[in-house]
């Protein structure tokens, strides 16, 4: 091999918001759909926190003709215009071209806000073609324009004797950032309107300049008129009418809290969460909190009216079967999960959310003895439910399971539960890995089964090959249901199939060639949301007796930024795994196993996405190499993130 030289001049130092249009992912999750649209978020969450903090009433936002560009504009106090005592530029300008700048850093100016990163506004900025600021405060507007982040003009003065104060951002994403640059409006309006729940005194003008339209979303109700509408969305019978709701609940002083609860006839529970407005689509310590405060405040009122049936075991799924609720926890230092938001990670959260519902819980379902027993009783019939589902499946099960297990691979490390809806399968990337799995995992509810050897392209292969595959044929036993046309989902021996492969470029192949396989020959396993994919931690972060685990390496950069401006100059050691067989059983259990704390994937096909997803199997695992040829050669510059 050539000798390198690597030296200073290699090191690349990314200004201003430069990192930002090198790696938009870290900052806004993505460049689809959904990263397109975290942009209009982060502007909206901005005018919000105005809102929630008393300073603004309306916000106005209009989707202009061309589809592709969005002003969003409040009636708050407007950014400050003036100099900033330290940097020496306009306010406004340090905002939006500076990476954590704001006002949120402390409770002076906002007491609680979706936005403590300092990053939003900046990075819509970065990643936008085209940016207008224009403010109203102190009888004047002002206006600044801006290019993919750059100042094209200064902070001018463009009207005086104005009247009112507020700020409107315009912004046009870049095209040579993102996959498509087209706005969809049925999905604004419904975040739009999410908000004005979220803030019952406040009111959104959502003009649609695309098709003609304009809304004007302001529900007084709040989150229990939310309920409502989530109720008759899901077109469900509600059991009771009085909803539980605890509006503007104090926990400590600083934080509050907003709860609203129904239990109805849906088979499931339907959890929505926030903070302080802002979506958390993963949940996060506060859902945690209400999931153990729904259960204990049930479990109070069952015993102390001795209302369930001798020998019935009530669990916690029985008690939230068909519960819809929403939290809405208005945090002062709120502590995200990535700068994307979807999971709140405030250790004190799941307390202080569990006390104040569990005491407000309990005394609505005693203040409310009717409520009380429809409650009650809907959570008996779901416990007996369950039961007899139990007992009917294993009775099924009973006659074919001796025969079943001798059919079983020999590599397979079993678990005792004969319940698929209780039990795990976790497929490991080699004997090694799959030891320390097997001694992490719990065995009565988790299987492992090793892989060992180059897993087969099921893309390329004709059925028969893939059954004479030894690792795919493994797999096709482990389950139990068949594959291809028999596929039998009935007989499927675990609910959860998980995918766990190094954090390599090695175990993404791995994981890859396996998706292909459930996609080609056992699809109703995807679709019906049993495959999921493990999160392990490629680095392990030690900062004085804390632990931190990092998925990758925007992970860990994104752990140690945090870690630094704590300003404690903590010694930082950092550990990177070379696999999983090198991870303590311990290790593995806490970061990958265990239900309570791991990171899964659960692997999805949405509707919309049906045709790309076949076209994309096809191109880059057929075996026409000309798509995969054309997928390198446009992705050549991305080389250097391959971990080699």
């Amino acid at each position: 091999m050539a000798q390198t030289t690597y030296t200073g001049k290699d090191i690349q130092v990314l200004e201003g918001l430069e990192p930002v249009r090198k790696r938009p992912g870290m900052y806004i999750g993505g460049t689809g759909k959904p990263g397109l649209h975290h942009l209009l978020w982060e502007v909206v969450d901005n005018a919000v926190d105005e809102a929630t903090n008393g300073y603004a009433s309306q916000i106005d936002v209009v989707l202009h003709e061309d589809g592709h560009s969005v002003t969003v504009s409040d009636n708050g106090r407007g950014i400050p215009v003036d100099d900033h005592p330290e940097k020496g530029i306009p306010t406004v300008e340090l905002i939006l071209t500076t990476l954590h700048s704001g006002g949120k850093f402390d409770s002076n100016n906002y007491i609680t806000s979706g936005g403590l990163h300092g990053v939003g506004a900046s990075v819509v900025n970065a990643l936008s073609e085209e940016m207008v600021a224009t403010v109203k405060r102190d009888g004047a507007e002002y206006e600044q324009r801006y290019a993919r982040g750059v100042p094209q003009s200064s902070v001018d003065k463009v009207q005086s004797s104005v009247r009112g104060s507020g700020t409107a951002i315009y912004f046009r994403p870049d095209p040579e950032i993102f996959e498509s640059v087209e706005f969809d409006v049925g999905w604004i309006k419904e975040n739009l309107e999410v908000k004005t729940y979220l803030n019952r005194d406040l009111k959104i003008i959502f003009k649609d300049e695309v098709n003609g339209e304009r809304y004007a979303y302001h529900h007084e109700g709040g989150i229990a008129e939310y309920l409502e509408h989530l109720v008759d969305e899901l077109q469900v019978s509600p059991i009771h009418e009085d909803l539980f709701v605890l509006r503007d609940g104090s926990l400590d002083g600083e934080n509050r809290l907003e709860v609203a609860l129904q239990w109805t006839e849906a088979p499931k529970e339907h959890l929505h969460t926030f903070v302080n407005g802002i979506p958390t689509q993963d949940g996060g310590t506060h859902e945690q909190g209400l999931k153990s405060a729904v259960r204990s405040a049930l479990r109070t009122y069952l015993d102390t009216h001795d209302l369930v049936p001798h020998r019935l075991d009530v669990v916690a799924d029985d008690i939230r079967e068909g519960l819809v609720g929403i939290v809405n926890l208005f945090l002062v230092d709120p502590q995200f999960q990535g700068q994307t938001k979807d999971k709140l990670n405030n250790p004190s959260a799941r307390s202080l959310v569990s006390s104040t519902v569990r005491l407000e819980l309990e005394q609505y379902l005693n203040d409310h003895p009717s409520t009380g027993e429809a409650i009650a009783t809907r959570v008996i019939q779901a416990a007996k439910a369950r039961r007899a589902s139990r007992s009917a499946a294993s009775r099924a099960r009973s006659s074919s399971s001796a025969k079943r297990r001798l059919n079983l691979p020999g590599k397979l490390a079993d678990c005792s539960s004969n319940s698929p809806s209780e039990s795990e399968l976790f497929i490991v990337e080699g004997d090694s890995a799959g030891g320390s799995a097997k001694q992490g995992r719990d065995r009565a509810h988790q299987a492992v089964l090793p892989l060992r050897g180059k897993v087969l392209n099921a893309e390329q292969a004709t059925l028969k090959r893939v059954q004479n595959n030894k690792e795919l044929s493994n797999i096709v036993q482990a389950l139990g249901c068949g594959l291809g046309d028999a596929l039998d989902l009935s007989q499927l021996r675990y609910q959860k199939v998980i995918l766990l492969m190094d954090a390599d470029s090695d175990g993404h192949h791995i994981a890859t060639l396996l998706l292909t396989f459930f996609y080609r020959y056992m699809r109703p396993l995807i679709t019906g949301g049993f495959v999921y994919i493990a999160q392990p931690p490629l680095y392990r972060i030690d900062a004085a007796k804390e632990t931190y685990w990092a998925l990758d390496d925007a992970d860990k950069d994104r752990i140690i930024d945090e870690i630094k401006q704590d300003g404690r100059n903590l010694k930082i050691d950092i550990q990177r795994f070379k696999g999983l067989g090198e991870m303590m059983p311990k290790t593995l259990k806490e970061t990958t196993l265990d239900p309570q704390t791991r990171r899964l994937l659960e692997v999805t096909i949405p509707d919309t996405e049906r045709y790309q997803t076949e076209e994309t199997i096809s191109d880059l695992m057929g075996r026409d190499t000309s798509a995969r040829f054309e997928f390198i050669m446009n992705h050549a510059g991305d080389v250097e993130e391959l971990d080699v």
